[in-house]
């Protein structure tokens, strides 16, 4: 039987990344997104397609279930401030209602239960893209320096603790001082608001929460982060081989080399 896979699409390339490698794969590929973050050409990847509007889960649930999907992945990322504007139907609505927080593990991990409550398989994305899983060593020509690796060792431990409360995927520190940590506002925005405050030099770690579903929205980051970081000076990103999406790793890599920062993956138990 044909595997019929289910994209919820936020936004960027991930979503058409893997619809295609999931076409490939001869696999029937049915679509949602929404106008607010969803680039318009992943429906033509789609063997059927819907625009929703956020909270509309009752009629996601209806249109996989029309196309007969068995599994389903979310790829790509949903504007989170926009995110505070839905207006939830009966379903989404009645979900919210039963869980006592909002953050994102644990809205996530309702819908994925909702979800498979339908029978719905919730697989993660990455099963379709491995090798966009950041890798682990330091990728970069220039090394971290002997202050960043303790700015590092610092936010990587203050991020674990962070996590238990679904929150700070993202951290900016200098000298073992918090600049930012990552909110609403989302992994760019975090860097900029840090190193606006803390001046050049500022080092960036990215890691899961300890309890994160890691089939759902792992950390990513990718050349628009480095360019975020090079506009403030920022000079290190420390992230979790393995926990962690890396996108256009190329393109990120040269831009680093050019600009003189250090990517360092670090395994989870660092």
């Amino acid at each position: 039987m044909t595997r019929t896979l289910g994209i919820i699409a936020g936004g960027g390339s991930f979503p058409i990344t893997v619809a295609s490698t999931a076409k490939k794969r001869g696999e029937r590929v049915i679509g949602v997104g929404f106008a607010s973050d969803t680039d318009p050409s992943f429906q033509a990847h789609c063997d059927n397609f819907s625009w929703l509007k956020l909270g509309q889960l009752g009629r996601l649930i209806e249109f996989f279930t029309a196309n007969h999907v068995t599994h389903v992945v979310m790829a790509g990322p949903i504007n989170k401030p926009k995110a505070l504007d839905l207006r939830p139907d009966w379903r989404a609505a009645r979900l919210l209602f039963s869980i006592k927080a909002r953050g994102d593990d644990v809205l996530l991990r309702a819908l994925t239960t909702e979800l498979e409550r339908e029978g719905l398989t919730v697989v993660a994305p990455h099963l379709y893209s491995p090798d966009l899983l950041a890798p682990e060593g330091i990728l970069t020509n220039r090394k971290p320096t002997q202050s960043e690796r303790e700015d590092v060792e610092f936010a990587w431990t203050l991020a674990q603790s962070l996590g238990k409360f679904d929150i700070g995927q993202c951290l900016v520190v200098r000298e073992k001082i918090v600049l930012a940590v990552e909110a609403i506002e989302g992994t760019d925005a975090a860097i900029r608001r840090g190193g606006q405050l803390g001046g050049p030099g500022a080092v960036i770690v990215k890691r899961p929460k300890p309890t994160q579903d890691k089939r759902l929205d792992l950390p990513a980051f990718g050349l628009k982060t480095l360019h975020s970081m090079a506009e403030v000076g920022a000079t290190c990103l420390a992230f979790e081989a393995g926990g962690c999406i890396f996108f256009e790793q190329r393109e990120a890599l040269d831009f680093a080399n050019a600009h003189g920062i250090t990517l360092l993956g670090l395994p989870p138990g660092a």
